[in-house]
């Protein structure tokens, strides 16, 4: 009897090592835009491992947020929801313990799951995860040996959030030290010798980003396992700098996005595609139910063919990040609309208004002595527009709002029509009694957070499931 036992625990263990289910790195990371890796054009930066790994993947051009902001950002991620449908539409809000995470719902399916490095959503265990950690500088000093300490007999989904390249940048000698006489500056900003400098080290910490993709990947495959493991690359919004971090327009909203994996076909795409995506299409290549609350849907068929289209319509939120904020953006075929509640207020947030950043302080300071081009000027002005409509393909830095332009005139209005549907069918709304500046505009980061309601917080939404448009004709 004894022997029978030994012999069907062997066989189980037997079983439970030979399960074939795919694994997944989530690699996330802080504040990068699409232009500040090599692989999307960046001469100046290196990122030579993100190269190799795209080189065996999928290169999306056209991939977006849902807000360009911190926490909001990875909220909407985990649960596949809008930041106002998910209770946590604000900057340094936890996620509420009612919304459903895919984690959770890798964690009951069998996955082993981790969290290491930036968090910013919430309790680890609560969120989904078996475990939990953290380091400095980068928040990936741990990652390698988190995938040697995992079980082995079970497939795992690994979710590491880098720090880099979140301000205040730290140098180490894990990525190349850039000369910021010999750096682009990105247009949308000024070129003065402080930003200069600024950029230097945030883009020290973007190369730090691709030293620890090369690391996650040697050790993937020295545990044989690279053929059998989803390594996604993403960021949670864009660069920290002016117009960039917090905006709806692509330097803010787009994301960079290299997923290598099992069945992926090589290349680049231009299909569309959404952060809320993400959840819908993990669970599916887990063979995992994607639960009635997540609103996006799954990229699977992209990954296979890169003229798939899965979705024809991306919507993007701003709401109140260290000031108010209430800004809301459509994206289809080469057009991005962006719709402002509050045009009588400044468009900014800490990243483009606190002197404590030197590329702050000598953008307004070009701006009083009339340096700046238009473009670079418009967020140092009220009132704002309270509308702007670009052609992303004429104008990749959206410098040039045909809003008024009767040419395109019809293609105001059925962007305004996509926009309404949209917040109809979310229950997306403008706060009444909105949460408050946290400080006056170009004081340092500092202040309490006094909290008012919530966008779409009257309408119930975080009890809303319903996606809204998906392609234009739905």
């Amino acid at each position: 009897m004894r022997f029978l036992c030994l012999v069907a625990l062997s066989l189980v263990a037997s079983c439970l090592d030979a399960d074939t289910r795919p694994n997944f790195v989530f690699f996330i990371t802080d504040d990068i835009s699409p232009d500040d890796l090599s692989v999307y054009g960046n001469t100046h930066v290196h990122t030579p491992h993100l190269e190799q790994i795209a080189a065996r993947g999928l290169v999306f051009e056209n991939a977006y947020l849902t807000i360009s902001s911190c926490s909001p950002s990875r909220c909407s991620i985990i649960t596949g929801r809008y930041p106002h449908n998910t209770g946590a539409p604000e900057l340094h809000q936890s996620l509420p313990a009612d919304q459903h995470t895919f984690v959770q719902s890798l964690q009951k399916a069998g996955y082993y799951t981790m969290l290491s490095g930036k968090n910013h959503m919430g309790n680890p265990k609560a969120l989904g995860f078996d475990v939990s950690s953290d380091s400095h500088p980068a928040g990936a000093e741990k990652w390698v040996q988190n995938l040697r300490d995992r079980p082995r007999d079970q497939p795992f989904f690994a979710w590491f959030a880098s720090h880099d390249a979140h301000r205040d940048f730290a140098f180490n000698d894990k990525a190349p030290q850039y000369e910021p006489s010999e750096l682009d500056v990105p247009p949308m900003m000024f070129d003065g010798p402080g930003t200069r400098q600024e950029l230097a080290g945030f883009y020290h910490e973007v190369s730090r980003t691709d030293h620890y993709a090369g690391e996650l990947m040697k050790e993937l495959q020295r545990q044989g396992i690279a053929d059998n493991t989803y390594f996604v690359y993403c960021s949670d919004n864009g660069r920290p700098f002016p117009r960039c971090k917090t905006y709806l327009f692509e330097s803010g909203i787009k994301t960079p996005l290299i997923i290598s994996g099992p069945n992926v076909t090589t290349g680049r795409t231009d299909s569309l595609v959404s952060s809320i995506d993400f959840s819908a299409t993990f669970l599916e290549l887990a063979g995992v139910e994607k639960p009635e609350s997540e609103q996006g849907v799954s990229i699977v068929p992209v990954l296979s063919d890169t003229s798939a289209v899965v979705r024809e319509v991306a919507f993007s939120e701003r709401n109140w990040h260290v000031f108010q904020n209430h800004q809301r953006a459509v994206r289809t075929g080469d057009w991005l609309y962006i719709w402002n509640a509050w045009p009588e207020r400044y468009s900014v947030s800490g990243e483009s208004a606190s002197f404590q950043f030197t590329a702050v302080k000598e953008l307004w300071e070009a701006a009083e002595a009339g340096k700046l081009t238009d473009a670079q000027a418009l967020l140092t002005i009220k009132p704002q527009p309270a509308e702007m409509l670009f052609n992303v393909r004429s104008d990749p830095h959206q410098f040039h709002n045909l809003a008024n332009s009767p040419e395109s005139f019809s293609t105001l209005q059925r962007m305004r029509g996509l926009l309404h549907r949209w917040q109809e069918q979310t229950g997306d709304s403008v706060p009444e009694n909105p949460t408050v500046d946290r400080q006056g505009l170009h004081e340092s980061l500092s202040g309490k957070i006094q909290r008012g309601d919530l966008p779409g917080q009257d309408r119930e939404a975080t009890k809303i499931s319903a996606p809204g448009p998906i392609t234009i004709s739905r």
